[in-house]
Protein backbone atom coordinates (compact mmCIF):
# COMPACT_ATOMS: atom_id res chain seq x y z
CA UNK A 1 0.00 0.00 0.00
CA UNK A 2 2.79 2.39 0.95
CA UNK A 3 4.64 1.57 -2.27
CA UNK A 4 1.50 2.35 -4.30
CA UNK A 5 1.15 5.71 -2.52
CA UNK A 6 4.76 6.61 -3.28
CA UNK A 7 4.31 5.74 -6.97
CA UNK A 8 1.12 7.86 -7.20
CA UNK A 9 2.87 10.78 -5.43
CA UNK A 10 5.80 10.60 -7.85
CA UNK A 11 3.46 10.54 -10.85
CA UNK A 12 1.53 13.54 -9.51
CA UNK A 13 4.77 15.46 -8.85
CA UNK A 14 6.00 14.69 -12.38
CA UNK A 15 2.66 15.87 -13.84
CA UNK A 16 2.70 19.06 -11.74
CA UNK A 17 6.29 19.75 -12.76
CA UNK A 18 5.38 19.46 -16.45
CA UNK A 19 2.36 21.72 -15.89
CA UNK A 20 4.55 24.28 -14.13
CA UNK A 21 6.79 24.68 -17.18
CA UNK A 22 3.74 24.87 -19.45
CA UNK A 23 2.44 27.65 -17.20
CA UNK A 24 5.87 29.33 -17.34
CA UNK A 25 5.80 29.36 -21.16
CA UNK A 26 2.28 30.84 -21.06
CA UNK A 27 3.43 33.57 -18.61
CA UNK A 28 6.40 34.38 -20.86
CA UNK A 29 3.99 34.86 -23.79
CA UNK A 30 1.64 37.06 -21.73
CA UNK A 31 4.56 39.23 -20.62
CA UNK A 32 5.38 40.11 -24.23
CA UNK A 33 1.89 41.51 -24.68
CA UNK A 34 1.41 45.30 -24.59
CA UNK A 35 -1.89 44.76 -22.76
CA UNK A 36 -1.56 45.67 -19.05
CA UNK A 37 -4.07 42.98 -18.03
CA UNK A 38 -1.93 40.31 -19.72
CA UNK A 39 1.17 41.67 -17.98
CA UNK A 40 -0.58 41.53 -14.59
CA UNK A 41 -1.66 37.93 -15.30
CA UNK A 42 1.95 37.07 -16.15
CA UNK A 43 3.13 38.73 -12.91
CA UNK A 44 0.64 36.69 -10.83
CA UNK A 45 1.57 33.46 -12.66
CA UNK A 46 5.26 34.06 -11.99
CA UNK A 47 4.57 34.59 -8.27
CA UNK A 48 2.53 31.36 -8.17
CA UNK A 49 5.32 29.47 -9.94
CA UNK A 50 7.83 30.94 -7.49
CA UNK A 51 5.92 29.46 -4.54
CA UNK A 52 5.54 26.12 -6.33
CA UNK A 53 9.28 26.02 -7.09
CA UNK A 54 10.04 26.40 -3.38
CA UNK A 55 7.62 23.58 -2.49
CA UNK A 56 9.07 21.34 -5.21
CA UNK A 57 12.68 22.40 -4.48
CA UNK A 58 13.06 23.14 -8.19
CA UNK A 59 15.92 25.64 -8.41
CA UNK A 60 15.63 25.96 -12.20
CA UNK A 61 11.94 26.88 -12.03
CA UNK A 62 12.66 29.25 -9.13
CA UNK A 63 15.25 31.12 -11.21
CA UNK A 64 12.87 31.46 -14.18
CA UNK A 65 10.03 32.59 -11.88
CA UNK A 66 12.23 35.22 -10.19
CA UNK A 67 13.34 36.58 -13.56
CA UNK A 68 9.70 36.81 -14.61
CA UNK A 69 8.64 38.56 -11.40
CA UNK A 70 11.40 41.16 -11.74
CA UNK A 71 10.81 41.80 -15.46
CA UNK A 72 7.00 42.03 -15.14
CA UNK A 73 7.32 44.09 -11.94
CA UNK A 74 9.54 46.61 -13.74
CA UNK A 75 7.02 46.88 -16.59
CA UNK A 76 4.15 47.42 -14.17
CA UNK A 77 6.24 49.67 -11.88
CA UNK A 78 5.70 47.36 -8.89
CA UNK A 79 8.31 47.32 -6.12
CA UNK A 80 10.13 44.00 -6.64
CA UNK A 81 13.38 44.95 -4.89
CA UNK A 82 13.26 41.90 -2.57
CA UNK A 83 12.87 39.56 -5.54
CA UNK A 84 15.71 41.38 -7.34
CA UNK A 85 18.02 40.69 -4.38
CA UNK A 86 17.00 37.03 -4.32
CA UNK A 87 17.47 36.77 -8.09
CA UNK A 88 20.96 38.30 -7.88
CA UNK A 89 21.88 35.79 -5.18
CA UNK A 90 20.49 32.87 -7.21
CA UNK A 91 22.34 34.00 -10.36
CA UNK A 92 25.55 34.38 -8.38
CA UNK A 93 25.23 30.82 -7.05
CA UNK A 94 24.50 29.55 -10.55
CA UNK A 95 27.60 31.34 -11.89
CA UNK A 96 29.74 29.89 -9.09
CA UNK A 97 28.40 26.41 -9.83
CA UNK A 98 29.15 26.87 -13.54
CA UNK A 99 32.67 28.09 -12.77
CA UNK A 100 33.24 25.10 -10.49
CA UNK A 101 31.98 22.72 -13.16
CA UNK A 102 34.18 24.37 -15.79
CA UNK A 103 37.19 24.18 -13.48
CA UNK A 104 36.59 20.47 -12.89
CA UNK A 105 36.14 19.94 -16.62
CA UNK A 106 39.35 21.85 -17.39
CA UNK A 107 41.25 19.89 -14.77
CA UNK A 108 40.03 16.62 -16.24
CA UNK A 109 40.90 17.65 -19.79
CA UNK A 110 44.31 18.99 -18.80
CA UNK A 111 45.29 15.55 -17.54
CA UNK A 112 44.63 14.19 -21.01
CA UNK A 113 46.95 16.71 -22.69
CA UNK A 114 50.48 15.44 -23.12
CA UNK A 115 52.80 18.38 -23.25
CA UNK A 116 56.28 18.10 -24.72
CA UNK A 117 57.61 20.78 -22.38
CA UNK A 118 56.46 23.56 -20.06
CA UNK A 119 55.76 26.77 -21.94
CA UNK A 120 56.92 30.16 -20.72
CA UNK A 121 55.44 33.47 -21.84
CA UNK A 122 58.36 35.48 -23.17
CA UNK A 123 56.71 38.71 -24.30
CA UNK A 124 53.48 40.31 -25.53
CA UNK A 125 52.70 43.12 -27.97
CA UNK A 126 49.64 45.06 -29.13
CA UNK A 127 49.31 45.42 -32.89
CA UNK A 128 46.21 47.54 -33.52
CA UNK A 129 43.35 45.45 -32.12
CA UNK A 130 45.43 42.27 -31.76
CA UNK A 131 47.17 41.10 -28.57
CA UNK A 132 50.09 38.85 -29.57
CA UNK A 133 51.57 36.60 -26.87
CA UNK A 134 54.90 34.92 -27.69
CA UNK A 135 55.92 31.70 -25.91
CA UNK A 136 59.26 29.88 -25.86
CA UNK A 137 57.92 26.83 -27.71
CA UNK A 138 55.19 25.69 -30.07
CA UNK A 139 51.63 26.08 -28.76
CA UNK A 140 48.70 23.70 -29.39
CA UNK A 141 45.04 24.75 -29.74
CA UNK A 142 44.18 21.91 -27.34
CA UNK A 143 46.01 23.81 -24.62
CA UNK A 144 43.70 26.85 -24.97
CA UNK A 145 40.47 26.85 -22.96
CA UNK A 146 38.26 29.89 -23.65
CA UNK A 147 35.02 30.74 -21.83
CA UNK A 148 32.92 33.77 -20.87
CA UNK A 149 31.23 34.97 -17.66
CA UNK A 150 28.55 37.49 -18.61
CA UNK A 151 26.06 39.39 -16.43
CA UNK A 152 24.43 42.04 -18.71
CA UNK A 153 22.20 43.50 -15.96
CA UNK A 154 25.29 44.24 -13.85
CA UNK A 155 27.14 45.42 -16.97
CA UNK A 156 29.84 42.86 -16.26
CA UNK A 157 31.48 41.00 -19.16
CA UNK A 158 34.48 38.73 -18.56
CA UNK A 159 36.34 36.79 -21.25
CA UNK A 160 38.74 34.16 -19.92
CA UNK A 161 41.64 32.31 -21.58
CA UNK A 162 43.28 29.40 -19.70
CA UNK A 163 46.53 28.16 -21.26
CA UNK A 164 47.42 24.71 -19.93
CA UNK A 165 51.08 23.88 -19.36
CA UNK A 166 52.14 27.52 -19.50
CA UNK A 167 53.74 29.84 -16.96
CA UNK A 168 55.02 33.37 -16.48
CA UNK A 169 57.97 34.65 -14.47
CA UNK A 170 55.97 37.65 -13.17
CA UNK A 171 52.51 39.10 -13.93
CA UNK A 172 52.83 41.90 -16.52
CA UNK A 173 50.46 44.85 -16.79
CA UNK A 174 48.31 44.87 -19.93
CA UNK A 175 46.44 48.06 -20.84
CA UNK A 176 44.18 49.14 -23.67
CA UNK A 177 42.13 52.36 -23.65
CA UNK A 178 38.95 50.75 -24.96
CA UNK A 179 38.90 47.91 -22.37
CA UNK A 180 38.28 48.41 -18.65
CA UNK A 181 40.82 45.89 -17.38
CA UNK A 182 43.07 43.08 -18.65
CA UNK A 183 44.65 40.66 -16.15
CA UNK A 184 47.25 37.98 -16.67
CA UNK A 185 48.32 35.65 -13.86
CA UNK A 186 49.44 32.16 -12.89
CA UNK A 187 46.02 30.64 -12.12
CA UNK A 188 47.45 27.24 -11.11
CA UNK A 189 51.04 25.97 -11.17
CA UNK A 190 50.39 24.66 -14.69
CA UNK A 191 47.78 27.15 -16.00
CA UNK A 192 48.29 30.67 -17.25
CA UNK A 193 45.08 32.77 -17.17
CA UNK A 194 44.23 35.91 -19.17
CA UNK A 195 41.01 37.81 -18.33
CA UNK A 196 39.44 40.68 -20.28
CA UNK A 197 36.91 42.62 -18.16
CA UNK A 198 34.60 45.27 -19.57
CA UNK A 199 31.32 47.03 -18.78
CA UNK A 200 30.14 46.40 -22.34
CA UNK A 201 30.12 43.36 -24.60
CA UNK A 202 33.29 42.59 -26.58
CA UNK A 203 33.71 40.59 -29.79
CA UNK A 204 36.77 38.35 -29.26
CA UNK A 205 38.40 35.73 -31.48
CA UNK A 206 41.75 33.93 -31.28
CA UNK A 207 44.13 31.69 -33.18
CA UNK A 208 47.47 29.92 -32.68
CA UNK A 209 50.46 30.41 -34.99
CA UNK A 210 53.39 28.21 -33.94
CA UNK A 211 54.59 29.73 -30.63
CA UNK A 212 52.18 32.69 -30.73
CA UNK A 213 48.66 33.12 -29.37
CA UNK A 214 46.88 35.96 -31.23
CA UNK A 215 43.76 37.41 -29.57
CA UNK A 216 41.71 39.84 -31.68
CA UNK A 217 39.31 42.41 -30.18
CA UNK A 218 36.70 43.87 -32.55
CA UNK A 219 36.89 47.50 -31.45
CA UNK A 220 34.09 48.66 -33.74
CA UNK A 221 31.55 47.52 -31.12
CA UNK A 222 33.30 49.03 -28.10
CA UNK A 223 32.30 52.37 -26.63
CA UNK A 224 35.63 54.15 -26.59
CA UNK A 225 35.48 56.74 -23.83
CA UNK A 226 38.91 58.33 -23.72
CA UNK A 227 39.30 61.39 -21.55
CA UNK A 228 40.84 63.47 -24.33
CA UNK A 229 39.54 66.22 -26.56
CA UNK A 230 38.45 63.62 -29.16
CA UNK A 231 36.14 61.76 -26.78
CA UNK A 232 33.21 63.97 -27.85
CA UNK A 233 33.12 62.13 -31.18
CA UNK A 234 32.92 58.63 -29.68
CA UNK A 235 29.20 57.84 -29.20
CA UNK A 236 27.99 54.29 -28.31
CA UNK A 237 26.49 53.49 -31.74
CA UNK A 238 25.41 55.20 -34.91
CA UNK A 239 21.86 56.51 -34.67
CA UNK A 240 19.58 59.15 -36.13
CA UNK A 241 20.82 62.42 -34.61
CA UNK A 242 18.12 64.62 -36.13
CA UNK A 243 16.91 65.24 -32.56
CA UNK A 244 16.53 68.23 -30.27
CA UNK A 245 17.69 68.07 -26.66
CA UNK A 246 17.23 70.71 -23.95
CA UNK A 247 19.68 70.55 -21.04
CA UNK A 248 18.69 72.35 -17.84
CA UNK A 249 21.35 73.32 -15.30
CA UNK A 250 19.43 73.45 -12.03
CA UNK A 251 19.13 76.60 -9.87
CA UNK A 252 21.28 79.65 -10.75
CA UNK A 253 21.54 83.35 -9.93
CA UNK A 254 19.90 84.19 -6.58
CA UNK A 255 19.22 80.46 -6.01
CA UNK A 256 22.52 78.64 -5.22
CA UNK A 257 20.84 75.26 -4.68
CA UNK A 258 22.45 72.82 -2.27
CA UNK A 259 25.59 73.86 -0.41
CA UNK A 260 28.32 71.26 0.12
CA UNK A 261 31.58 71.03 2.01
CA UNK A 262 33.82 74.10 1.67
CA UNK A 263 30.72 76.07 0.60
CA UNK A 264 30.59 74.48 -2.86
CA UNK A 265 27.38 75.59 -4.59
CA UNK A 266 25.15 73.22 -6.52
CA UNK A 267 24.41 75.82 -9.22
CA UNK A 268 28.12 75.99 -10.20
CA UNK A 269 28.74 72.23 -10.25
CA UNK A 270 25.66 71.40 -12.32
CA UNK A 271 26.31 74.25 -14.75
CA UNK A 272 29.80 72.87 -15.47
CA UNK A 273 28.34 69.40 -16.10
CA UNK A 274 25.46 70.74 -18.22
CA UNK A 275 27.91 72.68 -20.42
CA UNK A 276 29.95 69.51 -20.94
CA UNK A 277 26.86 67.45 -21.87
CA UNK A 278 25.88 70.24 -24.28
CA UNK A 279 29.35 70.15 -25.92
CA UNK A 280 29.36 66.35 -26.32
CA UNK A 281 25.89 66.14 -27.87
CA UNK A 282 26.55 69.17 -30.09
CA UNK A 283 29.75 67.55 -31.40
CA UNK A 284 27.80 64.37 -32.17
CA UNK A 285 25.36 66.28 -34.36
CA UNK A 286 22.33 66.90 -32.14
CA UNK A 287 20.45 70.19 -31.83
CA UNK A 288 21.10 71.18 -28.22
CA UNK A 289 19.90 74.09 -26.10
CA UNK A 290 20.57 75.11 -22.49
CA UNK A 291 17.92 76.75 -20.31
CA UNK A 292 20.62 79.04 -18.93
CA UNK A 293 24.06 79.81 -20.41
CA UNK A 294 25.32 81.80 -17.43
CA UNK A 295 24.76 82.23 -13.68
CA UNK A 296 21.22 83.57 -13.81
CA UNK A 297 17.90 82.66 -12.19
CA UNK A 298 15.26 81.03 -14.43
CA UNK A 299 11.74 80.23 -13.21
CA UNK A 300 10.80 76.56 -13.14
CA UNK A 301 7.95 76.91 -15.65
CA UNK A 302 10.16 78.87 -18.06
CA UNK A 303 12.58 75.95 -18.29
CA UNK A 304 10.05 73.46 -19.67
CA UNK A 305 8.36 76.24 -21.64
CA UNK A 306 11.63 76.72 -23.53
CA UNK A 307 11.80 72.97 -24.23
CA UNK A 308 8.25 73.06 -25.60
CA UNK A 309 9.00 76.08 -27.78
CA UNK A 310 12.06 74.34 -29.22
CA UNK A 311 9.95 71.19 -29.90
CA UNK A 312 12.52 69.23 -27.92
CA UNK A 313 12.56 65.43 -28.11
CA UNK A 314 13.76 65.17 -24.52
CA UNK A 315 14.37 67.45 -21.52
CA UNK A 316 17.09 66.69 -18.92
CA UNK A 317 17.44 68.73 -15.72
CA UNK A 318 20.76 68.33 -13.87
CA UNK A 319 21.01 68.74 -10.09
CA UNK A 320 23.22 67.75 -7.13
CA UNK A 321 22.07 66.53 -3.73
CA UNK A 322 23.03 67.35 -0.14
CA UNK A 323 22.03 66.25 3.36
CA UNK A 324 22.90 67.67 6.75
CA UNK A 325 24.15 66.17 10.01
CA UNK A 326 25.34 62.61 10.56
CA UNK A 327 23.73 61.41 7.33
CA UNK A 328 26.24 63.45 5.31
CA UNK A 329 28.94 60.77 5.59
CA UNK A 330 26.60 58.00 4.42
CA UNK A 331 24.35 59.54 1.77
CA UNK A 332 25.98 59.19 -1.66
CA UNK A 333 25.37 58.00 -5.21
CA UNK A 334 23.85 59.08 -8.51
CA UNK A 335 20.07 59.00 -9.03
CA UNK A 336 17.64 59.61 -11.88
CA UNK A 337 14.04 60.76 -11.40
CA UNK A 338 10.98 61.07 -13.63
CA UNK A 339 7.69 62.87 -13.00
CA UNK A 340 4.91 60.65 -11.66
CA UNK A 341 2.03 60.73 -9.14
CA UNK A 342 3.78 57.89 -7.26
CA UNK A 343 6.43 58.87 -4.76
CA UNK A 344 8.62 57.31 -2.13
CA UNK A 345 9.66 59.02 1.09
CA UNK A 346 13.12 59.61 -0.38
CA UNK A 347 11.78 60.97 -3.68
CA UNK A 348 9.44 63.32 -1.84
CA UNK A 349 12.31 64.66 0.29
CA UNK A 350 14.48 65.31 -2.78
CA UNK A 351 11.56 66.85 -4.67
CA UNK A 352 10.74 69.19 -1.78
CA UNK A 353 14.30 70.54 -1.84
CA UNK A 354 14.39 71.00 -5.64
CA UNK A 355 10.85 72.46 -5.75
CA UNK A 356 11.64 75.11 -3.14
CA UNK A 357 13.44 77.21 -5.77
CA UNK A 358 10.26 78.84 -7.02
CA UNK A 359 7.16 78.56 -4.82
CA UNK A 360 5.15 80.98 -6.97
CA UNK A 361 5.42 78.69 -9.98
CA UNK A 362 4.22 75.70 -8.01
CA UNK A 363 1.12 77.60 -6.96
CA UNK A 364 0.10 77.72 -10.62
CA UNK A 365 -0.80 74.06 -10.44
CA UNK A 366 -3.43 72.28 -8.45
CA UNK A 367 -0.81 69.75 -7.49
CA UNK A 368 -2.63 66.50 -6.87
CA UNK A 369 -5.14 66.94 -9.69
CA UNK A 370 -2.41 67.82 -12.15
CA UNK A 371 -0.31 64.78 -11.27
CA UNK A 372 -3.30 62.47 -11.53
CA UNK A 373 -3.91 63.59 -15.11
CA UNK A 374 -0.35 63.13 -16.32
CA UNK A 375 0.04 61.48 -19.71
CA UNK A 376 0.66 57.79 -18.99
CA UNK A 377 2.63 57.26 -22.21
CA UNK A 378 4.96 60.14 -21.36
CA UNK A 379 5.55 58.67 -17.89
CA UNK A 380 6.65 55.37 -19.44
CA UNK A 381 8.94 57.13 -21.95
CA UNK A 382 10.45 59.28 -19.16
CA UNK A 383 11.02 56.14 -17.08
CA UNK A 384 12.92 54.55 -19.99
CA UNK A 385 15.01 57.70 -20.46
CA UNK A 386 15.85 57.77 -16.74
CA UNK A 387 16.91 54.09 -16.84
CA UNK A 388 19.19 54.64 -19.86
CA UNK A 389 20.84 57.72 -18.32
CA UNK A 390 21.31 56.00 -14.94
CA UNK A 391 22.95 52.93 -16.51
CA UNK A 392 25.25 55.02 -18.69
CA UNK A 393 26.31 57.35 -15.86
CA UNK A 394 27.30 54.36 -13.72
CA UNK A 395 29.13 52.65 -16.61
CA UNK A 396 31.12 55.80 -17.38
CA UNK A 397 31.97 56.69 -13.76
CA UNK A 398 32.90 53.13 -12.73
CA UNK A 399 35.58 52.97 -15.40
CA UNK A 400 37.67 55.14 -13.05
CA UNK A 401 35.70 55.32 -9.80
CA UNK A 402 34.67 51.78 -8.91
CA UNK A 403 33.00 52.71 -5.63
CA UNK A 404 30.31 54.99 -7.09
CA UNK A 405 26.95 54.08 -5.54
CA UNK A 406 23.82 53.40 -7.59
CA UNK A 407 20.95 55.44 -6.13
CA UNK A 408 18.57 53.95 -8.70
CA UNK A 409 15.74 55.26 -10.83
CA UNK A 410 12.87 56.82 -8.87
CA UNK A 411 9.62 58.66 -9.49
CA UNK A 412 8.38 61.80 -7.79
CA UNK A 413 6.65 65.20 -8.06
CA UNK A 414 9.41 67.41 -9.49
CA UNK A 415 7.93 70.73 -10.61
CA UNK A 416 10.80 71.58 -12.95
CA UNK A 417 9.50 68.68 -15.09
CA UNK A 418 5.86 69.78 -14.96
CA UNK A 419 4.55 71.07 -18.28
CA UNK A 420 7.17 69.32 -20.42
CA UNK A 421 5.46 67.91 -23.52
CA UNK A 422 8.26 65.40 -24.09
CA UNK A 423 10.03 62.68 -22.01
CA UNK A 424 11.71 64.54 -19.13
CA UNK A 425 14.01 63.48 -16.30
CA UNK A 426 15.85 65.05 -13.38
CA UNK A 427 19.35 63.74 -12.68
CA UNK A 428 20.99 64.00 -9.25
CA UNK A 429 24.71 63.70 -10.02
CA UNK A 430 25.75 63.00 -6.42
CA UNK A 431 25.89 64.40 -2.89
CA UNK A 432 27.88 67.59 -2.33
CA UNK A 433 27.68 66.87 1.40
CA UNK A 434 29.54 63.53 1.16
CA UNK A 435 33.28 63.82 2.03
CA UNK A 436 34.49 61.91 -1.05
CA UNK A 437 31.72 62.52 -3.54
CA UNK A 438 31.55 66.24 -2.76
CA UNK A 439 35.25 66.60 -3.53
CA UNK A 440 34.90 64.63 -6.77
CA UNK A 441 31.97 66.72 -7.99
CA UNK A 442 34.23 69.79 -8.00
CA UNK A 443 36.88 67.92 -9.99
CA UNK A 444 36.89 68.56 -13.75
CA UNK A 445 37.85 64.97 -14.62
CA UNK A 446 34.95 63.57 -12.60
CA UNK A 447 32.59 66.11 -14.17
CA UNK A 448 33.68 64.99 -17.64
CA UNK A 449 33.08 61.35 -16.72
CA UNK A 450 29.54 61.96 -15.50
CA UNK A 451 28.80 64.28 -18.45
CA UNK A 452 29.88 61.57 -20.86
CA UNK A 453 27.60 59.11 -19.06
CA UNK A 454 24.59 61.44 -19.35
CA UNK A 455 25.29 62.05 -23.06
CA UNK A 456 25.67 58.32 -23.74
CA UNK A 457 22.44 57.64 -21.84
CA UNK A 458 20.57 60.13 -24.02
CA UNK A 459 22.01 58.48 -27.13
CA UNK A 460 21.15 55.03 -25.78
CA UNK A 461 17.54 56.18 -25.30
CA UNK A 462 17.29 57.35 -28.90
CA UNK A 463 18.79 54.05 -30.14
CA UNK A 464 16.36 51.95 -28.06
CA UNK A 465 13.31 54.06 -28.93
Amino acid sequence: MLRLFVVIALLLFSFCSANDYTKLNKANTLLKSKNKSDQFRAYNDYKDLYLRSIMAEDSRLRLHALKGIVESGEKLRIDVSEYESELASAQRKQTEATQKQQALSHAKESKQIKLKSSLTLQRFDWKDSKLILKFNDKLSLKQIKYFTLIEPKKESFRYVFDIEGAQIVESPTLNKDSIDEIKISQFTPSTLRIVFENSQKLEISYKVELSRLIITIDENDIVTQKMTGSYYQNPPKKTNRDKTVVIDAGHGGKDPGAIGAKRVQEKKVVFAIAKEVYAILKARGYRVYMTRDRDTFVKLTERTQMANEKSADIFVSIHANSVAGKSAEKACGVESYFLSPSRSERASAVAEKENSADISDMNMFVKENFLNFLNHRKIIASNKLAIDIQKSMLASLRKEYGDVADGGVREGPFWVLVGAQMPAVLVEVGFLSHPTEGKRLSDERYQKRISLGIANGIERYFINN
